[in-house]
């Protein structure tokens, strides 16, 4: 009888990934979006394993923890944290609680595997097999595995491997058709016409052996000619199709081109609305207006680092040089992106040409299974390490708002909305802004920026 799992975790992309890699091993698996949910689950049914999240609205972690063990029904249940928490202090108090274990949010399959093999979740046989292995062999290598093709990507393959062999078809098809035509027309014309029957005779004479001749050809040029013309009418079609097909992709670029720059107009035309309500006493709130432009954040990018690490450098030097004494706010924000991929592999930016509707994941696992701190890369935490001698003049805060799009995203209902549509708007919505605030006047974010 297959083994059954619980996750509880407020986060749907967690539970998803977690949940595939369960699965993968044969087990059930079973998700509840909080602790509350997760006990009353436990009152009808009865997991071989727990794995429970830490922050969630309401009740949290611990406290669930702490539930299910005073319960006698429940108390030798095992349970995993399944957090973004990490450090030793951490693991001995979920231990102390009575977890078994703490699993991160960024799980690896051989992480997962290692708990299934502790707690005996999985068939003797394999665990027989993965201890011979450890112990011959050393450590596991982890192979990775080729990408498959997306749908997208063998349509214009095939494509491309069919056209010439059509295109030289319909050619050597014509040439023949040509030829059978001239061939037969050159007989005609050579051969000579039979003599009338004489009046005398008393029988009409026999047909010469070349109208007999030319009676059976008719039929074969007939025919070939029939067949030419199919196979001809057969490459109008495709060919007429692949035009259609490249105009509605030229219309859908040309459409999401406007939009984009649509959008772009409206952002700069609220920046300017900003500049011109705010205060010009000083230069130092000038230069903050200025520097509100968002960066971009491409998909499995850190975001507090690169590219957007340089221009809160560039930011800050400019501001000591005006004078500058306030706040400067970092504020980042997550794209939700069309990809494909699974639990096991890790998921990738679907193909361009890929239907939207065939997306495995729509969201930002990347970002999702990220703490506070994993979106600060080092360089980010040494420069904020190097400004607190001037906390009292320049002050730095980082806040994430998730999913608040700045420019609104396509239909998902439109049949024709391809991935590469949807994941250009994505990328304009992954993204990190720097908000200056001076003592006494405050640059507030924009309505788009917020909704």
């Amino acid at each position: 009888m297959p083994k059954r799992a619980l996750i509880v975790d407020d986060s749907r992309s967690a539970r998803v990934i977690l949940g595939r890699m369960l699965e993968g091993y044969g087990l059930l698996v079973d998700a509840s979006e909080s602790a509350e949910q997760g006990l009353e689950y436990l009152r009808q049914t009865r997991p071989d394993v727990i794995f429970m999240d830490h922050l969630m609205p309401g009740m949290d972690g611990f406290q669930a923890v702490q539930a299910i063990k005073s319960n006698p029904q429940t108390a030798t249940i095992p349970v995993v944290m399944y957090t973004s928490q990490e450090g030793e202090l951490y693991l001995s108090q979920a231990r102390a609680l009575g977890a078994v274990g703490v699993l991160p949010k960024t799980v690896k399959q051989a992480d997962v595997s290692k708990v299934l093999y502790q707690l005996r979740l999985l068939p003797e046989r394999r665990e027989i097999r993965a201890a011979a292995a450890n112990d011959d062999i050393g450590p596991t290598v982890q192979v990775e595995q080729p990408r498959r093709a997306t749908f997208g990507e063998l349509e214009t393959a095939v494509r491309n491997a069919v056209a010439p062999l059509l295109q030289e078809h319909s050619s050597e098809m014509r040439r023949f058709v040509l030829a059978s035509l001239d061939s037969f027309a050159r007989r005609l014309a050579s051969e000579p016409k039979p003599a009338p029957p004489a009046a005398a005779a008393p029988e009409p004479a026999a047909p010469p052996v070349a109208e007999a001749e030319r009676t059976r050809s008719w039929p074969l040029a007939a025919a070939v000619a029939g067949i030419a013309l199919l196979s001809t009418l057969a490459l109008a079609v495709l060919y007429t199709r692949a035009l259609e097909t490249n105009r509605e992709i030229l219309q859908r670029n040309a459409q999401l081109a406007t939009l984009v720059e649509q959008q772009q107009q409206r952002l700069a035309a609220r920046e300017a609305e900003q500049r011109t309500a705010l205060p010009v006493a000083t230069s130092a709130s000038v230069s903050a207006a200025r520097n509100s432009q968002p960066e971009l954040v491409p998909y499995g990018e850190i975001p507090l680092s690169g590219q957007r690490l340089d221009r809160l450098r560039d930011l800050i030097a400019q501001l000591k040089a005006e004078g500058f004494k306030g706040t400067i706010k970092v504020a980042t924000y997550t794209g939700e992106f069309c990809l494909s991929g699974n639990g096991f592999e890790g998921y990738s930016i679907a193909a361009d040409e890929l239907p939207f509707a065939k997306c495995d994941v729509v969201g930002n696992p990347f970002e999702e299974s990220m703490s506070p701190a994993q979106r600060q890369s080092l360089a980010f935490a040494n420069l904020l390490s190097s400004l607190r001698k001037d906390a009292d003049v320049l002050k730095v805060e980082v806040q994430h708002f998730g999913r608040h799009p700045l420019t609104p995203y396509p239909n998902p209902q439109q049949d024709a909305l391809t991935a590469g549509e949807w994941n250009k708007i994505a990328a304009l919505n992954n993204r990190v802004e720097f908000i200056a605030e001076p003592d006494g006047a405050a640059v507030v974010m924009s309505e788009a920026a917020l909704h």
